[in-house]
């Protein structure tokens, strides 16, 4: 499940108030970001109907960058971006798994005359019944929000993340759908997910579908020691502009582990600000939501559904990814997960799966 970035409205007044000479006294004051302190707003375990659930929420203190003038220079706090222990890494390459076979194990029923409801009732059963894990999703509760419903993420066409499935929505020929699925096992997140084509595909869908891929990949082979997590977002708008499709910038990837959403937030464009380096050790997803129109997006009444401004198509891949001392590395694979494009160099599917 993808993170939103939300501005603070006291920092927003401070950063439309402030005069140049605090702007360059807030840069100065800065410093590294393992000097900044952790700001963090945890959910406690909701019950509903007797269903496993899972909810918390990190709230990112520094909010959309891209909503502030490239000439702010403002310099907010930040989180520390936690370093994986090998039994961290072991767990979260577990869940990695069981996420991605959760997807495995929908494939075949994702077809026209399906609904998406339908779909999260197999995800739960499976989740819970057959690879004794907690849907992440199911609960999810961030501050001021209703619990989402359900425990999967369904977006069709025009939706761009968060579709919430329902009995009503019936998968026809044509469709372009993501599937999101957050697992928990053993305390460790497992996130992914992947588009489907119904049926006959259209050739504007097919083609978004593809592109959507690409610019996920090219993101995570951009990740190496010694970079920063700014050359994902540029890697990621330099795919997308060279095919024609805008990303989106309100939503991005996070940071991940016994935590749902941890720091850092990634962008998957360019910022006018400096971002942490990768290290090894630090896992995230790499998820960039990329549009067939313009970026802009908005969220329905649910209070949930974010769609296209312009009712454009919208397509999304996602991979949880680990900084290895050489490179990186996926782990969120499985017999169904597909090989990497061509031009990618840095990784390549395992043998055995």
């Amino acid at each position: 499940m993808s993170c939103a970035l939300v501005l603070p409205k006291n920092i927003l007044s401070a950063v439309k108030s402030r005069t140049l000479t605090l702007r360059r006294q807030a840069l100065v004051s800065c410093g590294s970001a393992d000097q900044h302190k952790s700001l963090s707003v945890r959910l406690s375990q909701i019950k509903s109907s007797g269903l496993p659930t899972h909810s918390h929420f990190l709230r990112s203190p520094y909010g959309s960058f891209n909503r502030l003038p490239p000439d702010a220079g403002v310099c907010f706090p930040i989180m520390s971006i936690s370093i994986k222990t090998p039994e961290d890494i072991a767990g979260l390459r577990i869940a990695g798994r069981l996420a991605a076979e959760l997807l495995d194990y929908l494939t075949p029923f994702v077809k026209p005359g399906v609904s998406t409801g339908e779909l999260d009732r197999l995800a739960y059963d499976y989740t819970v019944n057959v690879q004794g894990c907690i849907p992440a999703c199911l609960g999810y509760c961030p501050p001021g929000m209703t619990p989402y419903p359900a425990t999967t993420c369904i977006s069709i066409n025009h939706v761009v993340c968060h579709g919430i499935p329902s009995d009503k929505k019936i998968l026809k020929a044509g469709d372009i759908v993501n599937i999101d699925v957050t697992s928990i096992k053993n305390g460790y997140h497992g996130d992914t997910s992947r588009m489907f084509v119904i049926g006959k595909p259209t050739i504007a869908g097919k083609r978004l579908v593809d592109l959507a891929f690409g610019t996920m990949w090219a993101g995570i082979d951009a990740v190496r020691p010694g970079g920063c997590f700014n050359d994902i977002g540029r890697a990621c708008q330099a795919y997308a502009d060279a095919n024609g499709i805008s990303v989106v910038r309100d939503y991005g990837g996070h940071g991940i582990g016994k935590g749902f959403h941890e720091e850092p937030h990634v962008n998957h464009f360019p910022v006018n600000r400096p971002t942490p380096k990768f290290e090894p050790g630090m896992v995230f997803t790499v998820e960039p939501m990329v549009n067939a129109g313009r970026y802009g997006v908005t969220m329905l009444n649910d209070g949930w559904t974010v769609v296209t401004k312009d009712h454009s198509l919208s397509a999304q891949w996602e991979h949880m990814v680990l900084v290895t001392e050489t490179g990186y590395d996926v782990l969120t694979v499985s017999k169904g997960t597909l090989p990497p494009p061509a031009f990618v160099k840095g990784w390549h599917l395992p043998e055995n799966l």
